[in-house]
């Protein structure tokens, strides 16, 4: 059994679709020139079968030739068992080839994926996305898999040729002209089918982004009773996917029609043709019953080579979109040159030791502190988590080390950012809760404890081995929020964000998730950007951000007594 590729996939050549088919192929050649090899053998080995046949019957049937008939019957039997065995490689690497260019592409584009992380949503829409992932890699992967069968296609149709020009002329020369205007005329239908298929794929990822986000905002959407809106929006626009998809099928029909269509009248202009020599004695009987085998057969390679031609068609149309994925960079990339010292000191990013400063706001956080930041707009709250997470480029800071001067997946591994917008995926829970999957049963469970969602595990059927469904959609916003904290506990990063960690969570566990979150992050740098009174009143300092700037710092309740604006903000009161 051959191994699919594991590996890095390496670089792939992402400047042009026929550069990128250019590198799957060099990245696995030896299972693809094999497999057009054993496909020359295949179809070539039947394409020698006419030619054997009407020898049999020439030298053996019609001159009496019983040890002639017997040679050429063990030569018909050698070609036939040569032709299964080749027939049978050839569709094992076939496959394999399809399934190595296939993942390999699904590597690459998954890559790119967690590559560009937050600024893919920027890039493309999610429809899009979901399109080159579940159709795209597999027509790639199709284009690899026909190279075998339309070489042999190629090599099968040139034999013949040769074949039937070396005993009649006129009846090679069908052959020699007629395949070429055969696929001329497919080639007509193959560019408007493949102009067709773009439009129609461009619209179905469109709607595939559209039932996303329907899926996603049913709660609001139901909300505010705009489900029947948004339902006849899409209604309408699958009614302009399916008359596209007819449009689509309109040409592939009649595609399907030509392939047997054309065939089957080239079988019909050979047989007639050389019957009529066969009659005024210019080819022998035997001769004529291999034209006839030839005609028959070469409806079977002619298959081949349109359908190759058809593949080979869409999987460039398909690299072309891969690749436009492919050359998307990120909005953040690593420095040039990464900051190692800065001042005669070591970054000590391992153990987040510095102070975390947002200056455009002045926002300052301590290490080892739980800090609150409130602030007037909460939209601001969410950019300066993404400033001092460096989830957006700004001149935030770890102790004298700018972020933008560090690897970012040394930020990403030292300060982590859990916002709303963070999803749970499909699969077993615990999964879910270790990704990484170096967590304890303790350890889980004291993280599931301090987030306060042990009520949520008990209640499942198979506790934490239970498959959940993707983005969390078992469970309410609460149950997410809580899960999603029991996460980010047990990863315990040096430095951990979170952005409105209980908004939809009831008062009484928000009381509980305050005070387990204080004493679980106790001597670890962790900043709570909201509102909550109780969560305010757990932290050790509390930033007030108001008009873009840092008014005061204190603890909650002194920030009560002394700061009306802050008051007011927090008590949802007028100021």
């Amino acid at each position: 059994m051959r191994t699919l590729p594991v590996a890095d996939p390496g670089v792939p050549e992402s400047r042009s679709a026929s550069r990128y088919f250019g590198w799957v192929a060099r990245r696995q050649w030896r299972s693809l020139v094999g497999a057009a090899l054993l496909g020359v053998l295949w179809l070539g080995g039947q394409a020698v079968m006419p030619a054997v046949l009407g020898r049999a019957v020439d030298a053996g049937l019609l001159a009496r030739d019983r040890e002639a008939l017997l040679w050429w019957s063990l030569a018909l039997a050698g070609l036939v068992a040569v032709q299964a065995f080749a027939g049978m490689a050839r569709h094992r690497l076939a496959v394999f080839n399809w399934l190595a260019a296939t993942y390999r592409t699904m590597q690459v584009t998954s890559r790119q994926a967690v590559r560009l992380g937050s600024s893919l949503a920027r890039r493309m829409p999610t429809g899009e996305v979901v399109s080159i992932a579940t159709s795209d890699v597999d027509q790639v992967g199709a284009a690899m898999d026909i190279t075998a069968r339309g070489s042999g296609a190629v090599a099968a149709i040139v034999i013949v040729g040769v074949l039937m020009l070396s005993t009649s002329v006129p009846l090679g020369l069908i052959v020699v002209v007629g395949v070429p205007v055969l696929m001329a005329v497919v080639g007509l239908l193959i560019r408007p089918l493949h102009v067709r298929q773009r439009a129609y794929r461009a619209q179905q990822a469109e709607l595939t982004g559209r039932a996303n986000d329907i899926v996603n905002g049913l709660r609001v959407l139901r909300g505010i009773g705009g489900e029947e809106v948004f339902a006849g929006r899409y209604r309408e626009q699958s009614q302009q996917v399916r008359v596209a998809g007819m449009r689509v099928a309109r040409v592939e029909s009649l595609l399907d029609s030509a392939q047997v269509l054309l065939p089957g009248t080239f079988v019909v202009l050979v047989a007639w043709v050389g019957a009529r020599f066969a009659l005024d004695g210019e080819i022998t009987v035997g001769q004529l019953i291999a034209f006839y085998a030839y005609a028959a057969f070469l409806t079977h390679p002619i298959r081949h080579l349109i359908e190759a031609v058809d593949k080979m068609t869409r999987g460039h149309v398909a690299a072309r979109r891969v690749v436009r994925f492919l050359s998307f960079t990120p909005d953040l990339t690593d420095p040039v040159v990464p900051a190692t010292r800065v001042g005669g000191q070591a970054t000590a990013l391992a153990h987040a030791d510095g102070e975390l400063v947002d200056p455009e706001t002045g926002v300052t956080v301590r290490p080892g502190q739980l800090t609150a930041v409130v602030a007037t707009d909460p939209e601001l709250a969410q950019r300066i988590a993404d400033r001092l997470a460096r989830y957006v480029d700004s001149d935030a800071a770890l102790g004298d080390v700018p972020l933008a001067r560090l690897p970012l997946a040394t930020v990403r591994a030292t300060i982590m950012l859990a916002d709303n917008d963070a999803h749970l995926f499909a699969g077993r829970l615990r999964d879910q809760l270790d990704p990484h999957g170096l967590a304890d049963d303790g350890q889980v469970a004291s993280a599931v404890a301090a987030a306060q969602a042990v009520d949520i595990v008990d209640a499942l059927p198979d506790g934490l081995e239970t498959v959940v469904s993707a983005r969390g959609r078992d469970f309410s916003g609460g149950q997410q929020q809580r899960l999603r904290l029991a996460r980010m506990l047990l990863l315990d990063p040096p430095i951990l964000l979170l952005v409105e960690p209980t908004s939809a969570v009831d008062a009484h566990t928000e009381a509980r998730v305050a005070t387990a979150l204080r004493r679980a992050r106790a001597g670890r740098t962790t900043v709570v950007f909201g509102t909550s009174p109780l969560l305010l009143d757990a932290a050790d300092a509390v930033a007030f951000v108001d008009d873009g700037r840092v008014a005061a710092v204190g603890a909650h309740r002194e920030l009560l007594d002394t700061h009306r604006r802050y008051a007011a903000v927090v008590t949802r009161e007028e100021d």
